[in-house]
């Protein structure tokens, strides 16, 4: 079986800042969000906004290794992380007065991993 390697210079990045900084911080968060990240296209998390609505709190933090969708409502505020977002995701994030960020961004804020709920 060959074993088929990311080509997508973004990703790569991604996932080598994640691996780095779970060494440097001597946490497994990062560690599997990097492990996660490292699957096919295929089997890469879409997450709709309804189940981030369903499986949240106000004022939580939650990370998507993959792609969130605009399917749903969102009714409070969270801040979201994930690889990628629709437009229609976005900007109901942002209505409800959340904020959308990218992973590396969430590394830096917390690189503990504490208080992180990882969503797929």
């Amino acid at each position: 079986m060959v074993k088929l390697t990311k080509t997508n210079p973004n990703l790569k990045n991604i996932l080598g800042s994640l691996k780095r900084k779970s060494n440097e911080e001597d946490v497994a968060i990062w560690k599997d969000v990097a492990r996660r990240l490292e699957r096919s296209t295929r089997r890469q998390a879409e997450v709709n906004i309804s189940d981030i609505n369903r499986h949240t709190a106000a004022d939580e933090i939650i990370l998507v290794p993959g792609k969130v969708l605009g399917s749903g409502i969102i009714d409070h505020k969270v801040q979201v992380a994930a690889l990628n977002f629709s437009k229609a995701a976005a900007e109901k994030i942002i209505m409800a007065g959340g904020e959308c960020m990218e992973i590396l961004e969430v590394v830096d804020k917390n690189p503990k991993g504490s208080g992180i709920k990882i969503i797929e």
